[in-house]
């Protein structure tokens, strides 16, 4: 069962990601030490699409890369 746009969203918070806003369903998450820039469409209940899961990991990877440095 996929996960939903509210729990992508609650991981990008956790782990130090910025809120930026957006337009219409979109909401531009940043964060403000990599720079890294995640989109997130949908209503919070929806479904997350599996490229947004994708794009999820590869940011919070990046994060961690960069953290340890």
């Amino acid at each position: 069962m996929p996960r939903k746009v509210r729990q992508l969203e609650a991981d990008l918070a956790r782990a130090g990601f910025i809120k930026r806003g957006g337009k219409g369903s979109h909401r531009n998450w940043v964060h403000p030490r990599t720079g890294s820039v995640v989109t997130v469409c949908g209503k919070s209940g929806d479904d997350a699409p599996r490229y947004l899961e994708k794009q999820l990991k590869l940011a919070l990877k990046s994060y961690e890369n960069d953290d340890t440095k």
